[in-house]
């Protein structure tokens, strides 16, 4: 009776709804497919993208993809991974479940802690990223006008607006849709046409690099697959959050990702002078500064969506609370991060979240499990569905393109023995993307088959 209070007010007047500040309210029904669109469409456009585009063009590093080649993989990567996401965000939508908790029908109530403290470590991680990046943008923008502002201020500036747009979650999506959207779109095909009309080369010819460069955007796009059902239970339909998704976030991801390689071509690919291009062009400084300023649309949903994900835990604290404690901590280590950790971490997240995305959609698409979803806090632990999730895990690593890093020489040596163990050789075509969702699925498929002919749902 609560949930249909709450979206009766929510459809009388949708504008004023807002998100429940506890796990114990109901959710609104307040979006549309335009504020889903919007949202997405902001979230694909992300100045990460445009440095993080080396990754793409070159991920073995010394074998650089053509422009076709590169431009290709962006358009199949994002189309594979964004409906990923989009198929993540129906069970959010139909249960009016956020992710973390939505996963208790999939692992069981206690189980659910496991990937509810990795995707907690991994939107920690992705907010510290967004708040260093917008930094680097108003750095570059400050810099192009004569002004030396020191980067921590940076931070600290775009910390306290992501903070804020935390504490009305849904009012912020609205101000995507109603006047952020249109400046963003302007402002890319600006850059579009100023860049490419210098006639970007990256210098390479190869397509050896095409699996491994499609397997980093997936990444880049299933990294939002633990978020998906944190908006998608707002919204009316399952239609309009799965359109949402997918429309508004591949081909904004699309556009970021060729405008991120025109960039790089145009400095030699290299990463630390990204913004000179942007800045270079007619009123660059100012379309660059519009970018910048939504960037604030990324941090701004990593630390929501963690906070709900910390809800799963201690499902009656208050998510404005647990916002402004997530805001400072992220704020505090985009002062200290790494930048140059930013492709292994994305690495991480393809590993981690792909084959659970796969466990999940078979078990609730195609077995059955939209039935009978089990959300609540005494759902019963479900054991054998972390086998498939951590044989996809390993499929990832046996297929991917291991990282060269020094820091992680241990993990590359670990898998390489794990590879000569059982004399497998990777092949440059292989997909680890595609081997671990086909892994972790099939398994799912065969443990759907044992329970149906032995009985039970796979507790224990």
């Amino acid at each position: 009776m609560a949930s249909a209070a709450v979206d009766s007010a929510s459809s009388a007047n949708p504008g004023a709804a807002e998100a429940p500040l506890t796990l114990d309210e109901a959710p609104p029904r307040a979006l549309g497919v335009l504020d889903q669109g919007a949202l997405w469409a902001n979230l694909g456009v992300s100045l990460l993208g445009f440095s993080g585009a080396v990754a793409l063009i070159n991920p073995l590093g010394d074998r650089p993809l053509s422009l076709a080649a590169a431009i290709l993989a962006a358009v199949v990567g994002s189309l594979v991974g964004t409906a990923m996401v989009g198929l993540a965000a129906i069970p959010g939508q139909r249960t009016g479940a956020p992710a973390m908790v939505l996963l208790r029908g999939l692992f069981g109530a206690r189980l659910s802690y496991l990937p509810t403290v990795l995707n907690i470590v991994q939107m920690v991680g992705w907010g510290a990223f967004e708040l260093w990046v917008i930094a680097q943008g108003a750095q570059a923008i400050a810099g192009s006008f004569g002004f030396e502002v020191p980067y921590p201020v940076w931070v600290v500036v775009a910390g306290v607006i992501t903070t804020a747009l935390t504490i009305r979650p849904l009012g912020a999506v609205r101000l995507l849709r109603r006047y952020v959207t249109v400046a963003v779109v302007i402002s890319m095909v600006w850059f579009l046409v100023a860049l490419f009309q210098r006639g970007p080369a990256i210098g390479g010819d190869s397509w050896e690099a095409f699996a491994p460069s499609v397997d980093y955007v997936i990444a880049l796009s299933i990294s939002w697959v633990p978020v998906a059902a944190d908006f998608a239970r707002f919204s009316r339909s399952g239609r309009a959050s799965f359109t949402g998704v997918v429309g508004g976030y591949t081909i904004a991801q699309v556009a970021c990702l060729v405008l991120g390689i025109a960039a790089l071509a145009l400095v030699g690919n290299d990463p630390a002078r990204i913004w000179e291009p942007f800045v270079a062009v007619a009123l660059g400084p100012l379309f660059l500064g519009v970018l910048v300023l939504r960037e604030t649309d990324q941090s701004f949903v990593n630390v929501y969506s963690t906070a709900t994900s910390l809800q799963n835990l201690l499902p009656r604290l208050d998510r404005r609370v647990i916002s402004v404690v997530i805001g400072a901590l992220v704020t505090l280590l985009a002062i200290f991060v790494e930048a140059d950790k930013y492709t292994g971490f994305l690495g991480i997240i393809g590993a981690v979240f792909v084959p659970m995305f796969a466990v999940l959609v078979v078990d609730y698409f195609l077995l059955g499990g939209a039935a009978n979803w089990d959300t609540s806090a005494t759902a019963p632990s479900r054991g054998l569905m972390i086998v498939p999730w951590v044989l996809g895990f390993v499929a990832w690593w046996m297929l991917t393109a291991l990282p060269t890093a020094p820091e992680l020489a241990w993990w590359t040596s670990f898998w390489n023995g794990a590879r000569d163990l059982v004399g497998f050789t990777r092949q440059p075509w292989m997909s680890a993307a595609v081997g671990a969702f086909l892994v972790a699925a099939l398994v799912t498929l065969a443990l759907g088959a044992l329970r149906r002919r032995f009985g039970g749902s796979g507790e224990g």
